[in-house]
């Protein structure tokens, strides 16, 4: 029997992880897309990229793995089903428990690492996420702005660098500034630089230039010359002010502790917290679905399609009623308990098929084999 789990273990963890690794990377590929304009417009290097995207791996992870984890567990007890090795393995005594075994033995084990993941590795990845793209987004020293071109910072404001010289200097500068719709203004200047002072937006410095403002109304241009000039750039599209933490980069004892400023983000700390906890559960839940799926009910030479479909609809119902109950949790803080429901009950279901098909005291009937003159 030893021989027997390591067998089907040692396949369901490989297809597992290979599954997972192929979830999470189209994940990964999908949230991706979602980064590039930023690093181009911030003039980031492919590593940079790289590493800002995969500190999003973790999460992806928390939702892949009992996915995977059920797909495989369809697959391969189906293929085994259907290479006749589960009949042989019940010829010699295992019954539905012993076959699933290895099974759970691997969801306990990936509902282990799940929640390693989802109490310390996922906030702390957020978190560290989060952190990195509000500095790349606001911290004027990483915005590059293209000589030759017309550099876009933000809506209504261009700014035109004929060249760069050291210490990034800019030289040649024109800026076009339409955010005060009703007075735009037009600056010119011989050379400048980007400061980000300790407080407030970053600005741009200029020496030796003209500022030209359409006075409304009358339409004249007013033509002032300076020596230095200062011009705000705002946020630079990016977020003002000190940047807010929320529920996911946030430990989890403060998730359960802390009363923000509002109920609602208060709600969504606390629904934080539970989904936290009952997530990796989905681990066992999926497995026992995907067990009781395929070692009930009677052997089928024509394969187990109906029982695949049976299996995959439970574990989508099973899945859409946890997003509903965390939806409905969101609403209102008595309805968390509907997220450990959601988490567990499908998997006791599950569990109760199994024990009914092992304590019935008939496993599945064993087809014979038959010779040309008759039964064996």
């Amino acid at each position: 029997m030893r021989m027997i789990t390591r067998y089907i273990l040692r396949q369901l963890t490989t297809g597992t992880l290979l599954v997972a690794a192929g979830l999470a990377v189209i994940l990964w590929l999908t949230q991706s897309l979602r980064l590039i304009e930023t690093i181009i417009s911030k003039g980031l290097g492919m590593g940079t990229f790289i590493s800002m995207t995969m500190l999003l791996m973790p999460s992806f992870l928390v939702i892949v793995l009992p996915i995977a984890l059920f797909a495989v567990i369809l697959f391969t007890y189906n293929r085994l089903n259907g290479d006749r090795e589960l009949v042989v393995m019940r010829a010699v005594g295992l019954g539905p428990f012993g076959l699933a075994r290895p099974a759970l033995l691997l969801a306990f084990v990936l509902m282990l690492v799940t929640y390693g993941l989802t109490l310390y590795v996922a906030p702390l990845s957020v978190e560290t996420f989060r952190e990195t793209r509000w500095k790349v987004r606001n911290d004027v020293a990483g915005l590059v702005l293209e000589a030759g071109a017309f550099n876009e910072l933000e809506e209504n404001l261009t700014v035109y660098v004929r060249d760069t010289g050291p210490d990034d200097t800019l030289i040649g500068l024109l800026i076009h500034d339409k955010r005060d719709v009703a007075a735009p203004v037009t600056v010119m200047a011989e050379r400048g630089a980007l400061v980000q002072p300790d407080s407030g937006p970053p600005r741009i410095l200029m020496e030796n230039g003209n500022r030209q403002e359409v006075t409304p109304g009358t339409g004249q241009l007013s033509l002032l010359y300076f020596d230095r000039h200062v011009m705000e750039l705002g946020s630079l599209g990016g977020d003002a002010g000190p940047r807010y933490r929320d529920a996911r980069e946030r430990p989890l004892l403060e998730l359960l502790t802390t009363t923000a400023s509002n109920e609602s983000e208060t709600r969504k700390f606390r629904v934080e917290a539970h989904q936290r906890l009952a997530s990796p559960l989905l681990n066992i839940s999926f497995a026992l679905i995907a067990l009781a799926t395929m070692l009930t009910g009677p052997f089928n030479r024509h394969g187990q399609g109906r029982r695949v479909i049976g299996g995959v609809s439970a574990m989508i119902l099973a899945q859409s009623f946890g997003l509903a109950a965390v939806n409905l949790a969101s609403d209102s803080l008595t309805l968390i308990p509907l997220i450990y429901v959601a988490a567990i009950v499908p998997g006791l279901i599950a569990l109760g098929i199994l024990a009914r098909a092992s304590s019935g005291g008939k496993a599945p009937p064993v087809p014979r084999a038959t010779t040309a003159g008759g039964p064996s």
